[in-house]
């Protein structure tokens, strides 16, 4: 079998709305998640042993990290396909930053499980690798589909939404973690929302969901700021620009993201951030349909 590879789209929450915590610890969740067209890349070949390997821009951060998602995911695949550790040398291109609220690491482990099946021929369906996925989260199963979707529970609860259209995007992280664990808490400590599930836009056309965007809220977003206000910067800096029609973080953050009418608008505000904040990192985009090979 020659090398495979697979990109492992970054993963945007459109909104998100987190009620109280519940009697197991967890946070109910209803929230619009959309794919882009960039993230990691990837490669799986044949080996003797199971192993991985990491470069990239980002792979700095993942040092001396022995429970890597892509790793705990694979074992689970061969422990339940019983095959144990499936005989695999994977190489990751980490090209998204690490705990940045795009869900990273579960899309890097859904890429994986699916290179792993199809190269080891495992008689495993999507809805059998989605089970497999819920190891390394709760959103373990939506990177895996990677397909805009409804979330709901803790968010293993998913509703396909095809109808979201394309939707031009800004991706900007300003450099710093925003790790979820302690978003939640501060989250916790002040006022507390509900997981509300608002109705759908009256159309999908990218006018009509922007305006209903507007109304939607990201609930972690000011406990997110509180703990690293260079968000709140960053947030900033993306209203700003021209042609944004709606700035919002994504998941707990650190990276914010800015919805446009045009690729071309977006291309533009790209160009002017990153010339003004080279220090961040700074992408456009398109959410919704990612080219995965």
């Amino acid at each position: 079998m020659a090398a495979v590879t697979r990109l492992a789209p970054a993963k945007v929450n459109l909104f998100l709305h987190i009620g109280p915590v519940d009697a197991d610890g967890y946070h109910p969740l209803a929230s619009l998640v959309a794919f882009a067209d960039v993230g990691d890349r990837l490669t799986l070949e044949p080996a003797d042993r199971l192993s991985l390997t990491v470069a990239g821009p980002f792979a700095g951060a993942l040092d001396g990290r022995d429970d890597n998602l892509v790793l705990r995911a694979l074992r689970t695949l061969g422990e339940a396909a019983g095959v144990g550790d499936p005989p695999l040398r994977v190489a990751l291109d980490k090209r998204l930053p690490v705990a940045a609220g795009l869900g990273g690491g579960s899309s890097d482990a859904g890429a994986a499980l699916r290179l792993a099946r199809d190269a080891l021929g495992l008689p495993l369906d999507d809805a059998a690798l989605a089970g497999i996925a819920d190891v390394v989260g709760a959103d373990g199963p939506m990177c895996l589909h990677a397909r805009s979707a409804w979330a709901e529970g803790r968010g293993e609860r998913l509703t396909f939404e095809p109808r979201l259209p394309p939707l031009p995007v800004l991706l900007v992280n300003p450099g710093v973690p925003s790790p979820t664990g302690a978003v939640y808490g501060a989250y916790d400590a002040g006022p507390v929302r509900a997981a509300d599930r608002p109705r759908p836009p009256s159309g999908w056309d990218p006018a009509s969901v922007l305006a209903w965007l507007a109304d939607q809220r990201n609930d972690l977003q000011a406990p997110a700021v509180a703990l690293q206000p260079v968000i709140g910067e960053a947030l900033a800096a993306v209203e700003a620009l021209p042609g944004v029609r709606l700035a919002r973080m994504s998941g707990s953050g650190a990276t914010v993201f800015a919805l446009f009418a045009t690729a071309a608008a977006a291309d533009e505000a790209a160009r002017l951030l990153a010339a003004s904040r080279p220090d961040w990192w700074v992408v456009s985009t398109r959410l919704a349909s990612p080219r995965l090979n």
